[in-house]
């Protein structure tokens, strides 16, 4: 099941090529036949392991008015593993189980694929940066320079600079949190799933607060030791779950559920990284 990232770039470039070359091919078949066709043409070219094929039919497919099938989410799922884009298989993969139930015909294979995904994340998060991280996923956390640290600190009144990026981090999520129907978004309506942060010596704390349709509020609360910790914070927007995701930097799990909204996200997981980074310096204030 282990894929390699340098190999899914090249997959990931075949899939975007072979669907511009037929992007423009258009089909006389109603679009249930069409999705049926599609289906069994893509469900052929994964069992030949003809990964760029496969994609440029699930890209067709995709682009296709209606709903899919069940079975689209697991083919996606697979291709999208071996392109190396977790976040996205792993959302395909989901998508997949909660609609075809145990019943599904690739029910335990999508569980099984699951668990590979989240190894590879784990393997991701843990390896040393460089050439083989999938820098279009991760956020990329520079050094804070001394005049925007100053500026956050003047901003919010703070007396260092862990207050200063703890107030901006949390000013953050507020805005960020996840709503169940995201059509209106009220200022005085909290968010169905929000986040609070705190940091004190070598942990962050971080407060989940979901609420649901009655009302009713659960809050669950863990807490992160920076020692041995990636700053460099990976984050991802995945259209199908209406959710951006910033992943757990000690073994690439989902941490915090936002809104999905690419800006706010890079921006929460910029400033999570520069949090790790002044907790991990024996200098940092």
């Amino acid at each position: 099941m282990a894929v390699s990232f340098d190999k899914g770039r090249q997959l990931a470039r075949g899939v975007i090529l072979a669907s511009a070359l037929l992007a423009g091919q258009a089909s006389a078949l109603a679009p249930e036949h069409e999705v049926r066709r599609l289906m069994l043409a893509t469900e052929e070219a994964v069992a030949a392991e003809s990964w760029g094929e496969a994609g440029e039919y699930l890209n067709r497919l995709q682009q296709l008015e209606g709903s899919k099938p069940a079975d689209y989410f697991y083919y996606r799922g697979r291709v999208m593993y071996q392109a190396a884009h977790l976040n996205e298989a792993q959302s395909a993969l989901e998508s997949y189980v909660g609609q075809a139930g145990s019943e599904g015909g690739h029910y335990q294979e999508a569980l099984k694929l699951i668990t590979e995904v989240e190894k590879a994340r784990k393997e991701r998060a843990l390896a040393p940066q460089g050439g083989n991280s999938d820098t279009s996923k991760v956020a990329v956390i520079e050094p804070a320079g001394d005049q925007s640290i100053t500026s956050l600190r003047k901003l919010y009144l703070a007396d260092s600079d862990r207050e200063a990026l703890t107030l901006h981090l949390n000013s953050l999520l507020e805005v960020a949190g996840w709503r169940q129907d995201q059509t209106i978004v009220q200022v005085d309506k909290p968010a169905d799933v929000e986040y609070r942060i705190s940091a004190a010596e070598s942990n962050i704390n971080v407060q989940e607060i979901r609420r649901d349709a009655g009302g009713r509020v659960v809050r669950k609360t863990q807490s992160m030791s920076v020692y041995g910790v990636n700053p460099q914070v990976e984050w991802g927007c995945e259209a199908t779950a209406a959710a951006c995701w910033i992943y757990d930097p000690r073994d690439g799990s989902r941490l915090l559920q936002l809104a999905l909204d690419r800006g706010q996200a890079r921006e929460v997981a910029e400033t999570l990284g520069q949090l790790i980074r002044n907790l991990q310096s024996p200098t940092g204030d």
